[in-house]
């Protein structure tokens, strides 16, 4: 691999937690990507640490195993045309183990001797990345022990040491606290990156070319245009096993003050003076210092009951291997935020995410406020709705604008419409799992796709009233079926809230509804011309078929196409009906009524 192509230093990676879910699921198939792409040079190895009493052959085969049962699982971050055997091999004669326990000291005297041999060996110039994939609790004991051994402190005689903590970076404000201050006595601040792999998806990094060198978008970007922003993180998953972890934690901590309000902080940062690590950081961490602390009324919880995702049955979540079956964790949190800033005074960020979904979709929708004046929202035309622009972060990377144009035809009619931009249409296919960039960035030293203290401090403050008020109350958890859109009371959150609604979980892109409804003003003349012509044939032959007692017309070939929804309830139309012959019984499917075809379709959906 020439030197040209190398955009990562020679090092070390010290991995602790080297048999876990993190380690298996993202960092491993993150490094084989990077091998992939030429960032990785030859001097490069990883020195997985864990207390599991196995040798290093048996690990190689634990994570090979790992990475060919990835690409089988279409629900798997980690996507392959298939495994490049010679990029595996090269990985694979790079991983070794030490097994140690996280907390004793023994394990660091070992580790330093381990690294030693590896840094000669790989030429890896004393450069070490050490890699806290590991449960929380471990964090500060491993930082200190790391500390107490002296492996973090900077060679003299060049190269770096550097810590990756994952999250969560504390479990409330005062631990995290707590934990910021370990860090600090054993750490400079520069040799710490706490984490978010979020922000190493290509679609979020996104987000600032497209708000900040596309001055289409910049003028309306303000309280002024838009009406309200939702930002969602949906999964179909459950806790697959890992309930010991999950449960402690619940799905406001697993997700809120990292994930989601990184993507929140993207979308509301001002414009930095400069597009350089520590502009930006400090740009992000803005946002969340001017959210305002949460009120128990702008927070719903939910936990995911027995259900169906798909077709297939799954168990509520207190039926889960390792999880209590009196557990009163949350699984979905839904939250009203404000951000008060002059550019966003006033606009609720309204903020979802959680387990066994209906979807796995990620997305950040804006909607814009109408135009003030509306000629065009007589109920004769079919009024407007509202304009989205919608970001698409997973699966279906990309943009969207949905907007509405006059229908063809010789009334004025207005139908929504939506312009498209797909990453796969523009670029080639890549896959990444989102921690590509990142390890990049630690190997350089590069902060921006990070946070620091005051930022994860922030995060912990604004939530911290809504863990006090849990703990504090006895109210059960609201239960919502598996497969759904999750529990009522997120509608009703919405609803209080300007009249809004969420957007359908969807995990593509379907079209926009059509308008106007049916049975609404002129509704006849503005179907489309398609429905009209359909209809001709049919009619003709109905009348054909006899001059004496009148028969039903025959159904046509094609029915309408299904009305889509944006915000409100769902309309359904049947689907495809059989045509009847003359002076015969119709087949079972077309007796069926509407109503209860279009349930049919529409449980489909």
């Amino acid at each position: 691999m020439s030197e040209a192509t190398q955009t990562t230093p020679p090092c070390l990676i010290v991995v602790f937690g080297a048999r876990g879910d993190l380690t298996r699921r993202l960092v491993l198939p993150a490094l084989y990507n990077l091998r992939r792409s030429g960032a990785l040079p030859e001097q490069f190895a990883v020195i997985g640490v864990d207390h599991g009493d196995i040798s290093e052959t048996s690990w190689r085969r634990l994570l090979g195993t790992a990475l060919h049962g990835l690409m089988a699982d279409r629900d798997a971050e980690f996507k392959a045309d298939g495994l490049d055997e010679e990029v595996w091999n090269w990985l694979r004669t790079r991983l070794h183990y030490l097994r140690g326990d996280f907390a004793d000291a023994a394990t660091y005297r070992a580790l330093g001797e381990v690294i030693a041999k590896y840094d000669a060996q790989y030429q890896t110039g004393g450069n070490v990345l050490f890699y806290l994939a590991t449960a929380a609790r471990f964090f500060a004991p491993a930082i200190e022990q790391l500390g107490a051994a002296g492996l973090v402190k900077q060679p003299a005689g060049g190269g770096w040491r550097r810590v990756i903590v994952e999250k969560p970076f504390g479990h409330d404000l005062r631990s995290a606290k707590e934990l910021n201050a370990i860090v600090g006595r054993v750490l400079d601040e520069d040799q710490v990156f706490r984490i978010d792999h979020f922000l190493g998806k290509e679609t979020v990094q996104n987000i600032l070319a497209f708000r900040f060198a596309n001055g289409l978008f910049e003028p309306v970007w303000n309280r002024d245009r838009i009406d309200h922003v939702q930002i969602t993180a949906a999964e179909t998953i459950g806790v697959e096993g890992r309930g010991g972890f999950y449960d402690p934690t619940g799905c406001l901590r697993d997700m809120v003050p990292n994930h989601l309000f990184q993507l929140l902080a993207m979308i509301a940062m001002e414009p930095p003076a400069a597009f350089t690590p520590a502009s930006m950081l400090r740009r992000r961490a803005e946002v969340i210092e001017a959210v305002r602390p949460l009120a128990p009324g702008d927070v719903v919880r939910g936990q995911y009951a027995a259900g169906a995702i798909g077709r297939n049955a799954v168990p509520g979540y207190r039926e889960e291997d390792t999880v209590p079956a009196d557990s009163n964790t949350e699984t979905y949190v839904a939250m009203k935020l404000q951000v008060d800033t002059w550019r966003w005074a006033g606009v609720p960020f309204y903020l979802r995410t959680g387990k066994r979904l209906r979807e796995r979709t990620t997305e950040i929708a804006i909607r814009f406020k109408p135009a003030p004046l509306a000629p065009l929202r007589s109920a004769e035309i079919g009024g407007y709705g509202p304009d989205w622009l919608v970001l698409h972060i997973q699966p279906d990377e990309g943009i969207s604008l949905q907007f509405d144009v006059k229908r063809p035809g010789a009334r004025v009619s207005l139908a929504p419409v939506r312009m498209d931009f797909r990453y796969r249409d523009w670029f080639p296919k890549e896959y990444t799992v989102g921690y590509e960039r990142l390890l990049q960035d630690c190997m350089n030293g590069e902060a921006g796709l990070f946070q620091d203290a005051t930022m994860v401090e922030a995060a912990w403050r604004i939530v911290q009233p809504i863990l006090d008020a849990w703990q504090a109350s006895a109210d059960e958890v609201a239960q919502y079926p598996a497969g759904s859109a999750g529990p009522a009371a997120a509608d009703a959150l919405l609803a209080l809230n300007g009249g809004h609604s969420w957007r359908t979980l969807t995990a593509g892109r379907r079209p926009p509804p059509r308008r106007p409804a049916e049975g609404g003003a002129d509704a006849k003349s503005a179907a489309p011309a398609k429905r009209a012509a359909a209809a001709k044939p049919a009619a003709s032959k109905a009348k054909a078929a006899g001059a004496g007692k009148p028969k039903r017309a025959a159904s046509p070939k094609k029915a309408v196409a299904p009305a889509k929804k944006t915000e409100g309830k769902k309309t359904a139309v049947p689907k495809k009906a059989v045509k009847s012959a003359p002076g015969k019984a119709s087949k079972p499917v077309a007796k069926k009524s509407p109503a209860t075809a279009a349930k049919r379709a529409a449980a489909k959906r």
